[in-house]
């Protein structure tokens, strides 16, 4: 399989970056690798960087409706669940469902994420996957397995998951799916993938060729594009 790039970071969009980095950072144990004014990122404990993207514009999502939608969120495990909440909501978290096996919150920025019970994760907590939103999630996932040379492990009725080096994408089918349509203030990206690439001229013929759209914005060192689904997405050396 031809590999285009490396997952490097996924971002999420927030306002207040330095109270949503610290936030994660005291919630998972896992250490600031970055912090810029308008970029800080922490380094997962199997290795992906997560990380946090000035937005001073940001309109939080709503969850779980479509009208402003979540698009992107995080799986988390810890053992203990129900205490690993508790800490979350102390440190500003909001407990807004319980599932069959996890809880959904949403952090102080307003985007949500899942604690999912696993056996055996104290501090650090381990990042499960990180999960898009998509109308199609077989054919999304199919589309990141491409560009990033790894597989699709999973593929069902509510979703597919992209596998490989300790760096899961998971695609949650949605029925009634509305796609961002960044920079549109009243559409906007709540978060986004950087990928890494040798060559940005190559990546691009490659990720144009499977179906991304080349956007507005970009440096020397990065470009931007969108996926089938709309999500933007960037190419970075």
């Amino acid at each position: 399989m031809t590999v285009t790039g490396r997952l490097g970071a996924v971002v999420f969009d927030a306002a207040d970056i330095t109270t949503l980095a610290s936030f994660y950072a005291d919630l998972t144990g896992w250490p600031i690798a970055q912090n810029d004014a308008d970029w800080v990122a922490l380094q997962a404990a199997d290795g992906l960087e997560v990380s946090f993207q000035l937005a001073p514009d940001h309109q939080p999502p709503q969850w779980p409706g479509q009208d402003r939608p979540q698009q992107y969120h995080l799986d988390l495990y810890a053992e203990g669940r129900e205490a690993a909440a508790d800490r979350a909501v102390e440190l500003g978290a909001t407990r807004l469902a319980d599932g069959d096996g996890w809880i959904t919150l949403a952090d102080p920025a307003g985007h949500p994420f899942d604690l999912c019970e696993k056996d055996g994760v104290t501090a650090p907590l381990e990042l499960f996957a990180a999960t898009i939103d998509a109308p199609d999630a077989g054919a999304l996932a199919r589309f990141y397995a491409e560009v990033l040379g790894t597989e699709v492990t999973y593929d069902g009725p509510e979703g597919s998951l992209v596998g490989g080096g300790g760096n899961n994408l998971l695609f949650q089918q949605v029925g009634d799916y509305n796609p961002p349509a960044w920079p549109d203030p009243q559409r906007p990206q709540q978060g986004h993938l950087d990928i890494v690439v040798d060559d940005l001229d190559a990546g691009e013929g490659r990720v144009t060729e499977l179906g991304a759209t080349r956007l507005e914005g970009g440096g020397d060192r990065f470009r931007v594009y969108a996926d089938p689904a709309g999500h933007p997405f960037c190419l970075c050396l």
